[in-house]
């Protein structure tokens, strides 16, 4: 089963959302399969420790002849199958997004999940693999969201990444990011959301300053620090995410 990440904005933790949902499944014995399909501004390897490797997914995309288990790498300390990306420029110049989907097909029988984080915006990197997908995620960044119009930037946001996931027939979810707001005001907003755009959420994540240090450690926050809120916030949400997915 593939899962597409996806945000409108740059820094709203996309990756770090997929890190760690991944590691939560990966904990529960799924053997989970992380993608870094943000193929020109790749980052989901630094999240892992793996950014400095033999071999990358554009390894992979450039030699159709290498074997794609050659740029997959356990995680050591959560269990995540990782396929990171380059960050090279020479092994970003003239690569095929349509050869991902190939990539994926080669191997997509090996992994009970497959997590794809897809680039900010619209995930034109990714868009050849939501034909593979049958779930499309979009996390929210709440923590800078203009409180005036919080309710309308955060519905407006969503609206056009659903509109992707309909297309391709998606099952979509939210996660809202970073939340700085009392609890009152998360639970107005995930009632707009589910009522007024018709999506569920299937979680939040307080803003918690353990994130960054994990992602300088390379180890997920939900192994990094456990017990830290967004942690607890994360296994909270992958126990929704699994339930969700597998009933």
């Amino acid at each position: 089963m593939a899962l597409i990440v996806v945000t409108g904005r740059g820094g709203a933790g996309k990756t770090t959302t997929t890190a760690n949902l991944s590691s939560v499944l990966a904990s529960k014995e799924y053997r989970v399969l992380a993608i870094d399909g943000d193929l020109y501004l790749p980052n989901l390897g630094f999240h892992f420790s793996l950014d400095n490797v033999k071999y990358t997914l554009h390894s992979v995309l450039k030699n159709p002849d290498l074997d794609p288990e050659w740029a997959i790498y356990r995680h050591s300390v959560t269990g995540v199958h990782v396929m990171p990306g380059s960050s090279q420029l020479h092994d970003v110049l003239g690569i095929s997004p349509r050869k991902l989907t190939d990539i994926i097909e080669r191997i997509k029988y090996k992994f009970g999940v497959i997590f794809i984080d897809s680039p900010t915006g619209i995930p034109f990197d990714t868009l050849p693999t939501f034909e593979l997908a049958g779930y499309q995620l979009i996390v929210v960044e709440i923590e800078r969201s203009p409180i005036y119009s919080f309710e309308t930037m955060v519905r407006n946001e969503i609206e056009k990444l659903k509109a992707i996931g309909d297309r391709y027939k998606l099952n979509i979810g939210v996660i809202l990011n970073k939340v700085r707001e009392a609890e009152n005001v998360v639970d107005d907003l995930i009632k707009t959301i589910e009522d007024e755009v018709g999506v569920p959420v299937l979680g939040w994540i307080p803003f918690d300053s353990t994130v960054p240090e994990s992602i300088n450690a390379g180890i997920p926050v939900v192994a990094y620090a456990p017990w830290s809120d967004a942690a607890v916030a994360f296994k909270e949400t992958g126990n929704v995410l699994e339930e969700w997915i597998f009933g």
